[in-house]
């Protein structure tokens, strides 16, 4: 016997609401939860956070500390061995008797030379001869003698001399700055080195040693 399901039970009928209610259920839930925001309502709560101004600090740089380099090995020493014996002869005696010598090197001492006067060419008081430049002429005239040589074949001219008066008067360093041979020049100097003693020149009112140059005139008659 075939049993029958009663219309009103059978539950396919309404399959296709089922379908669409469940459908509905499900889209709302997805709308909700895409609108939904978590934390919201704690956020509203907090209130507003304020920050105060942070002031700029300078990092001072650190010293950066430099490894020393490590010390130099010390020196290796040589080790002798004790069958090493020192002869006597190789060890120099310091022992010092009354008959021991002791040579002192003698050191010579370089005698200082004193520095030699200034000598002047110009001054502001020059040398002079006593009496005078006419006393002068006449000295030369009278003891300035021509030579036989000089005669014999016609020499003439002028010999020039050089000399220093020091700061006593006293004729020294006597040259001839300017000769013409035949025995006048060593006769000019002759007559130079046979005057008395001059009156020294003087600068800022001291005796001062000064050069003079004096002309002899060679002439024939």
């Amino acid at each position: 016997m075939e049993l029958k399901k009663n219309p009103k039970a059978d539950l396919n009928l309404q399959r296709t609401l089922f379908f669409q209610i469940g459908l509905c259920v499900a889209l709302a839930g997805t709308l909700y939860a895409f609108n939904w925001r978590e934390g919201d309502n704690e956020a509203a709560s907090l209130g507003t956070l304020q920050m105060e101004d942070l002031t700029e600090m300078e990092i001072p740089q650190t010293e950066q500390k430099v490894t020393p380099p490590p010390p130099p090995p010390p020196p290796t020493l040589e080790v002798v061995a004790d069958e090493e014996v020192i002869e006597e002869d190789e060890i120099a005696s310091t022992e010092v008797t009354q008959e021991t010598r002791i040579e002192v090197p003698v050191v010579e001492v370089e005698e200082e030379v004193a520095a030699e006067p200034e000598i002047f060419t110009v001054v502001e008081e020059m040398p002079s001869f006593p009496g005078g430049d006419m006393e002068l002429l006449k000295f030369m005239a009278e003891n300035t003698k021509y030579p036989p040589l000089a005669r014999e074949n016609g020499l003439q001219g002028i010999v020039v001399v050089t000399f220093v008066v020091d700061e006593r008067g006293r004729i020294d360093k006597v040259q001839v700055l300017r000769g013409i041979g035949g025995g006048c020049d060593e006769e000019a100097v002759r007559v130079v080195k046979a005057m008395p003693q001059w009156k020294a020149g003087k600068q800022r009112g001291m005796p001062v040693r000064v050069q003079y140059n004096l002309p002899f005139r060679f002439t024939l008659r």
